[in-house]
């Protein structure tokens, strides 16, 4: 379902752009919007209620900026479900903002929806005579806001900002177990020059001089060996008819990561 809308509100586009990225104004003008959480400058997540004949849903609508030229254009994509009534939807919404010689600035709204599910059973009429009401209304309370003729953020939605991501500590390699098959040579790599690889968690490196069948590349740079234990990372590396396997502890992935590329680039 296509829905294309324009109108002409009376502020410039520079300020017609400001009030659409801004939560709280956007949480009080769009209809049924409960709640909305700022992940970040270009994504949200809000909780919006919509009714449809006799069938109510909530949907959890999860939207991203995925372009953006300000002040004249703004492209975003979402996604949403209420699974109490079995419905999902996911939509692209394009906004052309045009301003006029008096001032004003032309509003409008690409919106390409599609609804599955119960909801989705109403035909496009239905739907279509529901986003005409729902804009009716977003454009009567953005007018009001800009003019100051009502405070659309009063309205009691709910505008949270998510939790900050706790940093992770970093774990500090720890020895192997003593009774681990293989011994610990001191670091070094078997192919072309040494490599330097940080000692708090070296590598058990272990050489077949016979050839293995070809796999996916996956399985030629990260087989299983029969002599790592489950708590290693095994790295097989294929030159020729050579097999060199290096064995890692898991807790020092960070190491094994960083002289994994090291190789890598002396390669190319």
């Amino acid at each position: 379902m296509e829905i294309e809308k324009t109108v002409v509100v009376p502020a410039p586009a520079n300020r017609v752009w400001e009030l659409l990225l801004d939560p709280q104004v956007m949480g009080g003008c769009v209809p049924g919007m409960q709640s909305i959480q700022v992940i970040s400058d270009l994504e949200y997540v809000a909780e919006i209620k919509v009714k449809v004949s006799f069938i109510s849903a909530k949907f959890k609508l999860r939207t991203t900026i995925v372009e953006q030229r300000a002040p004249h254009y703004l492209r975003t994509e979402g996604t949403g479900e209420d699974t109490s009534v079995a419905s999902s939807l996911k939509q692209t919404s394009e906004i052309f903002l045009t301003e006029q010689a008096d001032g004003q600035t032309e509003l409008r709204i690409l919106v390409k929806v599609d609804v599955l599910g119960r909801l989705g059973t109403f035909g496009l009429s239905a739907m279509k005579t529901k986003a005409d009401r729902m804009w009716d209304e977003f454009t009567e309370k953005l007018v009001a806001r800009i003019t100051g003729t009502g405070d659309a953020a009063a309205s009691g939605v709910k505008v949270t900002q998510a939790p900050a991501k706790p940093p992770v500590a970093a774990r500090a390699p720890v020895a192997a177990p003593a009774s681990h098959p293989v011994a610990r040579p001191p670091v070094a790599a078997p192919i072309d020059a040494p490599i330097e690889v940080p000692r708090p968690a070296p590598p058990v490196v272990v050489q077949h001089e016979a050839a293995v069948p070809a796999g996916t590349w996956w399985s030629r740079w990260f087989g299983r060996s029969p002599r790592r234990e489950s708590t290693d990372i095994c790295i097989e590396i294929h030159r020729g008819d050579t097999v060199v396997k290096v064995l890692w502890p898991v807790e020092g992935a960070s190491h094994c990561s960083q002289w994994l590329r090291d190789y890598l680039v002396r390669q190319e």
